[in-house]
């Protein structure tokens, strides 16, 4: 962050010489004496008050009192906020992370700013941070973000962060808290330079194994299994796919009896739970084919026993 020192001059000095010198002059000649004084110095005391320039460039310059330096500056701006954060220390905290080029913090300051918080980049912890401050990119905070997020968690240094991740989980972890981060989550993972509407189904697949880490629907993994196997059928994720995905496993049971394709879901939804139902099917009946071999290996082995049973009895 650049400073900005202005140089000035301060005439107060000469000025109080000339006013010294006048003032003098009046004393000891009484009157003529010190007339014939300003007038040999070419000027009248009219002049110098009406039409002499000394007088007016001294009133102009020191009507303005500019800073002696950029800390005086700093000063004079509010320290804390009304909660009694330090400004100061946050900006100073953007400055320590920001890229040397651009006035955010990006992916280098991104990793630093992880390890400082003892949190990976791809931890929960850090989408919960992210949705806080509002990050409109992965791997960026602008100072705006960091600023107001900062700000909204209430913290001014990383001990200060830190210290308030476990209130920050147990907020997400509410209805309507995790409804705006699992909303934010999408956004968060478009290219908004690159102006995606849709999530890459690879990051997709990421992005809600991470935002369900607390609370994990019982469908989730079947879920991103189906998705992994159609590649050709599935290349992207809506924001609709998205947003009806987390009332899909709200509202439909772990056996998926109440899934209805009349309703109003998604096309992939029916493809999913035909994908589903079938893989459930077959497992069913790979459970029965294991279920009878060991049966007759239990009824061969129970046999055996007798017969060894009946050779040790005797008669």
């Amino acid at each position: 962050m650049g400073q900005c020192v202005t140089k000035c001059k301060n005439p107060t000095s000469s000025l109080g010489s000339k006013s010294g010198e006048k003032d003098a002059g009046k004393k000891k000649g009484g009157g003529t004496g010190g007339v014939h004084k300003e007038e040999v110095c070419g000027k009248s005391s009219a002049d110098l008050i009406f039409n002499g320039t000394k007088v007016s460039e001294v009133t102009m310059e020191s009507a303005v009192a500019p800073p002696t330096s950029a800390g005086d500056v700093l000063r004079e701006l509010p320290t804390q906020d009304a909660e009694g954060l330090s400004l100061a220390r946050i900006e100073d905290m953007f400055l320590h992370y920001k890229d040397e080029h651009e006035d955010a913090i990006l992916e280098e300051g991104m990793e630093r700013f992880c390890n400082d918080l003892c949190v990976d980049p791809a931890e929960f912890k850090v989408l919960v941070l992210a949705w806080k401050f509002q990050a409109a990119t992965m791997c960026k905070f602008t100072r705006r973000e960091f600023v107001d997020g900062c700000r909204a968690i209430h913290a001014d240094s990383i001990q200060g962060i830190c210290s308030r991740f476990s209130v920050l989980l147990e907020e997400s972890r509410g209805e309507e808290s995790f409804k705006d981060l699992y909303r934010f989550t999408f956004q968060f993972g478009l290219d908004a330079e690159q102006g995606q509407r849709s999530l890459q189904r690879s990051i997709a697949i990421a992005l809600w194994r991470l935002v369900f880490t607390l609370d994990t629907p019982p469908v989730l993994e079947h879920w991103l299994d189906f998705l992994s196997e159609n590649l050709c059928g599935v290349r992207g994720i809506s924001r609709d796919t998205w947003n009806m995905f987390l009332n899909f496993t709200q509202s439909i049971g772990q056996d998926l009896s109440n899934y209805s394709e009349d309703e109003a879901w998604p096309s992939l939804f029916d493809s999913f739970v035909e994908w589903e139902t079938e893989r459930r099917r077959r497992e069913r009946l790979d459970g029965v084919d294991a279920g009878s071999g060991e049966g007759d290996f239990t009824e061969t082995a129970c046999n055996t026993d007798c017969v060894g049973t009946s050779m040790w009895a005797g008669p």
